[in-house]
């Protein structure tokens, strides 16, 4: 009698959840645009994100989390994970892109992370890379790398853009590092999902009191656009996704999906925005793209 695998322990369920991760982070920089065109400040899609992906979750965390709502990961590691993609992760990535152009944030970010996460994962979970493997990650950084040259060299040059990339690094660490823990714990993705919202809802009115709030002037439909993206798809949605693609396919395979971020960004800003994207982009997107898959398929050395 053939025993019947789970679906969320399936490959291609973790294939399907890095990917639709991949394509709701891409467009999350043209949505997190227009959030600036529409007054909205890093505080107020802060409290949109976690109030929005709180409330959705809060009727599912009641039934599930035991103890309430830390779930069996235990406070001390909720309140870990929280502080790695909670409000903190929020305000440096919006804060990042006050600093540097968005297209920096669709680059930086998910080009390290893949390669941050094989080498915590080599030093924490002892996760070798094969050689295999190690071609694919040098493809996917060659591909970043061409990728990014011309955005960065043709952007016009900004006081202090030097900041806002290092803050979208300071991102790549937070995310390799919550990978990586939830791989080591054996994490529950939904409940990692449930505890690390309903942790940060704690904290909004804090940061209510450190950042503007001008949710009272903006238009209510600009409100409601970052509430369910911000909230529903990013801040619940996608980040269950991450974690249940890094459950079935490791930290490592997990992170592999993310130099797709750009691609989808470049697509999203030319048929919402009118931006398109150079052929040297276009080249480094597929050059990242080859390194994902060769990296991907390759098993690891042990």
């Amino acid at each position: 009698m053939t025993k019947t695998i789970p679906l969320a322990s399936r490959p291609a369920f973790g294939l399907a959840c890095g990917l639709l991760c991949a394509v709701i982070w891409g467009v999350q920089s043209v949505v997190s645009r227009q959030s600036v065109a529409d007054g909205l400040s890093a505080g107020d899609v802060t409290i949109l994100r976690f109030l929005a992906a709180s409330l959705v979750m809060l009727p599912f965390a009641l039934k599930r989390l035991k103890p309430f709502p830390v779930g069996r990961l235990g406070w001390k590691r909720a309140l870990v994970l929280t502080g790695l993609v909670g409000p903190a992760y929020s305000l440096i990535l919006v804060g990042g892109a006050h600093f540097a152009p968005a297209l920096h944030s669709s680059v930086i970010s998910p080009g390290l992370i893949p390669v941050c996460t094989a080498i915590l994962a080599w030093f924490v979970l002892g996760e070798r890379a094969g050689k295999a493997r190690l071609i694919g990650l040098s493809l996917l950084v060659l591909g970043i790398a061409v990728f990014a040259f011309e955005a960065l060299s043709n952007t016009p040059t900004r006081a202090g853009a030097w900041i806002g990339d290092l803050l979208f690094v300071l991102i790549a660490l937070l995310w390799s590092v919550f990978g990586v823990l939830c791989r080591r714990w054996g994490a529950d993705a939904v409940e990692v999902t449930m505890a690390t919202c309903l942790l940060s809802l704690l904290l909004l009115p804090l940061l209510a009191l450190v950042q503007p709030v001008n949710l009272m002037q903006v238009p209510l439909s600009a409100v409601a656009l970052q509430a369910f993206y911000q909230g529903v798809l990013v801040g619940a949605l996608a980040l269950f996704l991450y974690t249940q693609s890094v459950a079935t396919l490791g930290a490592g395979g997990a992170a592999l999906f993310l130099p797709l971020v750009p691609a989808v960004t470049a697509i999203a800003s030319f048929f919402l925005l009118g931006e398109k994207a150079s052929a040297q982009e276009i080249a480094g997107m597929a050059i990242a793209i080859t390194g994902m898959v060769v990296a991907l398929r390759a098993p690891s050395a042990g």
